[in-house]
């Protein structure tokens, strides 16, 4: 069976940048620090870039889930 490519855009608590992450299973897994992603800046597609994922909210300035950045979120 095949896998259906999922996109998901975040944004950067810095600037507000557009994020479209790149590996959605990397940025669910609490255990990985940065979340491999292409910033949407300017006209051109931008090379990958590894992000820091509590650098990172929704496009709706909500946090990231802690199950997402706390390895032992599921033991407090």
């Amino acid at each position: 069976m095949r896998e259906r490519a999922i996109t998901m855009f975040l944004k950067t608590r810095e600037d507000g940048s557009l994020l479209e992450v790149l590996n959605v299973r990397q940025l669910m897994d609490p255990f990985a620090r940065v979340v491999e992603g292409r910033l949407h800046a300017g006209e051109e597609i931008q090379d990958p870039a590894s992000i820091a994922k509590n650098e990172l909210v929704f496009p709706s300035g909500e946090a990231l889930p802690l199950c997402w950045l706390e390895p032992d979120y599921a033991r407090t």
